[in-house]
């Protein structure tokens, strides 16, 4: 099955990458006390990324039910499903034939 992404599901995805990149780069750098703040939000997009990557390999096998609470959406998203990534985010997605059509993976639709 093929996986598209919207150009705002992409940039939400690249989002995800950068980041924890950003966060991990920080991280390496705080005090000798420690930062539970930078360490928790670390944790959070690492765990936020990784959770998109297992939503997406669930959805290609069951794609419309598994894991993330899968529903689907009504009024102007009507035809697409949705995933919970986190409390705040949610995997926003449309299966066609062939193929699955991400439409976003941050926020709340």
């Amino acid at each position: 099955m093929k996986l598209i992404f919207t150009e705002r599901a992409w940039e939400d995805y690249l989002y995800w990458q950068q980041a924890d990149k950003k966060i991990l780069a920080l991280d390496s750098c705080s005090n000798s006390f420690g930062d539970a703040t930078r360490t928790t939000e670390t944790a959070k997009t690492a765990l936020s990324r990784k959770r998109i990557n297992t939503l997406i390999k669930d959805i290609k096998r069951n794609p419309y039910s598994g894991i993330g609470d899968p529903e689907p959406l009504k009024y102007n998203w009507s035809g697409f499903w949705s995933r919970r990534i986190t409390k705040e985010h949610r995997l926003v997605y449309a299966v066609e034939k062939d193929a699955i059509l991400i439409a976003q993976c941050r926020f709340h639709y």
